[in-house]
């Protein structure tokens, strides 16, 4: 398992790098078709590349992806270690070690008949390419397990926030920041007022339909040169919503903004991107699971609800009955004190083979 993962961090596979997507993609197909013992099909949509094993006809999907947000170049500042049990790299804990769990898993059962494994190329950037493929197999599934890591301490991911994101354009006009400013319309300033707007707006909903809405601006930027009033400023905005009424009334209220100065105007794009995942839709799987832990002397399996999201919001939109956080333990998503603690990672994929094999 340590040298299969040590091959999959070693091929970095940035998200907006399509090619070294292609790269990866290549490596996960072979080092899947080299334990489930049979090629997958390659998936490619607009430049993404997507890998997909089918086996008989499905009724348990396996969900992950081997794209990553580290931008080429990474492993000379985060090369690939093995330390004391602890392993290291770019996208080792998200999620490339629940990769190599997965395929280790599946290679354990006597058969593969109505599996069906699906490893995406764009989830760190949204999931644009790959959501139809996700929701058409969830669809005909009775079961989706997530390969994506863990919840601190091991724990399985069984609600996630739903995400929206929005890009909030701002129009002014251009003048002379010094000879005659008052000419101009300032887009920085407008948006300064809609960034307040919107925090007004995360507050009502937050009353409307309870705690767990956040409304988070991120990117901003405004004007050209330092003595020129703005005419345009732009914003994005990141929105975590607990529910999809709070994701419906959200939506409903940012497109209801309305510029502050009569000479501005606005122009908002964007909206719900992956709805909630539910509880209710774990509840099942997750009481499974702690069965089988139970059955094969397994520490107790934990529970948690994080902001997150996955591809498993898919699916559980799709009506499909979804368990998410089976991939590694460890910690540090997308930051520079990624890991995982390898020791963990026979008794994950053990678990899965267990589960897997309750559901065909």
């Amino acid at each position: 398992m340590l040298a299969d993962l040590e091959e999959l961090v070693t091929c970095e596979s940035y998200s907006a790098d399509h090619a070294a997507v292609a790269r990866s993609a290549r490596v996960v197909a072979a080092q899947g078709a080299r334990l489930l013992g049979a090629r997958p099909e390659t998936v490619l949509t607009d430049g993404v590349t997507h890998v997909r094993w089918t086996f008989g006809t499905p009724r348990v999907l396996l969900l992950g992806h081997h794209d990553t947000v580290w931008p080429i170049g990474s492993l000379k500042t985060h090369p690939w270690s093995l330390e004391q049990g602890i392993a290291r790299g770019p996208g080792v804990f998200d999620m490339k070690a629940g990769l190599v769990q997965m395929f280790h898993a599946l290679a354990a059962l006597p058969s593969l008949d109505g599996v069906c494994v699906l490893v995406t190329g764009d989830e760190e950037v949204g999931s644009d390419t790959s959501r139809p493929l996700i929701e058409d197999l969830a669809r005909r599934c009775a079961a989706t397990f997530v390969l994506e890591p863990s919840a601190p301490g091991g724990a399985l991911k069984t609600g996630r926030k739903g995400v929206s994101l929005y890009d909030i354009t701002v129009h002014g006009r251009a003048a002379h920041s010094g000879l005659e400013p008052e000419k101009g319309v300032n887009a920085a300033t407008e948006l300064a007022h809609q960034i307040l707007a919107l925090s007004r707006i995360a507050d009502s909903v937050t009353a409307a339909t309870g705690p767990g809405t956040t409304v988070t601006p991120t990117l901003a930027s405004a004007g050209t040169t330092a003595n020129t009033v703005p005419a345009r400023a732009d914003l994005s905005v990141d929105v975590r919503v607990p529910s999809a009424a709070a994701q419906d009334a959200i939506d409903r209220l940012i497109r209801t903004l309305r510029p502050e100065h009569p000479g501005a105007r606005l122009h908002v794009a964007g909206g719900p991107n992956r709805p909630p995942l539910d509880p209710e839709a774990s509840h099942g799987l997750f009481a499974l699971a702690g069965d089988i832990a139970a059955r094969l002397g397994l520490d107790p399996l934990r529970q948690a609800a994080v902001g997150g999201a996955s591809d498993g919001n898919y699916t559980a939109g799709a009506g499909c009955p979804t368990l998410d956080g089976l991939g590694a333990v460890g910690d540090g998503a997308h930051a520079d004190h990624e890991h995982v603690v390898t020791a963990t990672m026979p008794a994950r994929a053990r678990l899965l083979a267990h589960l897997v094999g309750a559901m065909q």
